[in-house]
């Protein structure tokens, strides 16, 4: 039979079918190919002796959390109390590009915000749009909804934007505690470490709030470039095929900032981010 595997704990995997659920262990080829199951993966599995034989081939995989073949990234980013952190979600969006995941802002606590701050972050919000990301915010739960449709979702941002308070608008039977993702999904019931995905509208989220430790690893300056969407769409307009649009003459994309056609903090948290990868090299 054909499944994905919806939680592991230790050397356990349970793997939902299509009418029922099966608790399997990995046979010893995986661990003689050095192949570890991940929640996630979609496997072959011998429902009767409760072996796992086989795991296609996944299109991405993480490490925190330990999961495989995830859809999409939802980036909570709060535009006040917390102030909005235009580094953090412009990290986090090129990060998760890179991962092979589809990224999704949803902005939060715009109710807290005066008209003129209001009025600012809707420009941003329609920059990050317009440059090609899924924007939503907190109260356009039926879009939300839709996203979460048939998908394996992680949630990510700042801590205190709004992730859990998020998810229990969106299905309220989960019941989430404030700033707890992974602790009220898990009912606090058990001391092993493990992952599992719950089912969220139609879809699956994983048990934790998304990357935990959020950094460049495995990526250099120039797929940090091509991982932000205007940096490496407009690259094709400079002078250099090699552009890194930073200390380059004839840069399209330094046109660009002047000009005002591309947010100005997107382009500082561009540089920052080159600079501290170059740093790493020294």
């Amino acid at each position: 039979m054909e499944g994905l595997i919806i939680k592991n704990i230790s050397n356990d995997y349970l793997v939902k079918s299509v009418n029922n659920t099966y608790l399997c262990k990995p046979r010893g080829k995986f661990r003689y190919h050095g192949l570890s199951p991940l929640v996630g993966d979609h496997v072959v599995f011998d429902e009767g002796n409760g072996y796992l034989l086989a795991i296609h081939e996944r299109k991405n995989s993480l490490v925190r959390p330990s999961v495989a073949n995830v859809d999409q990234a939802i980036v909570v980013a709060s535009v006040k109390s917390p102030d909005f952190d235009s580094y953090l979600l412009d990290k986090l969006l090129t990060v998760i590009s890179y991962h092979r995941i589809k990224p999704v802002i949803c902005f939060t606590k715009l109710d807290l915000l005066s008209d003129l701050e209001k009025e600012n972050i809707e420009k941003v919000m329609k920059y990050y749009q317009d440059d090609g990301y899924e924007v939503f915010t907190n109260d356009d739960i039926d879009g939300l909804k839709h996203v979460f449709k048939d998908k394996i979702t992680v949630l990510t941002g700042q801590s205190g934007a709004g992730k859990s308070s998020l998810l229990n608008r969106i299905s309220p039977t989960l019941k989430l505690k404030t700033n707890e993702i992974s602790y009220a999904l898990n009912r606090g019931k058990h001391t092993t470490r493990h992952t599992e995905l719950y089912e969220v509208v139609d879809g699956y989220i994983v048990d934790t709030p998304g990357f935990s430790n959020v950094d460049f690893h495995g990526m250099d300056k120039y797929a940090i470039r091509d991982n932000m969407n205007e940096m490496f769409s407009f690259l094709e307009h400079c002078k250099y095929r090699d552009c890194m649009h930073i200390k380059e003459d004839g840069c399209y994309v330094k046109k660009m900032v002047e000009c005002g056609d591309i947010l100005k903090s997107r382009y500082d948290n561009y540089v920052h981010f080159i600079s501290d990868k170059e740093g790493e090299r020294r």
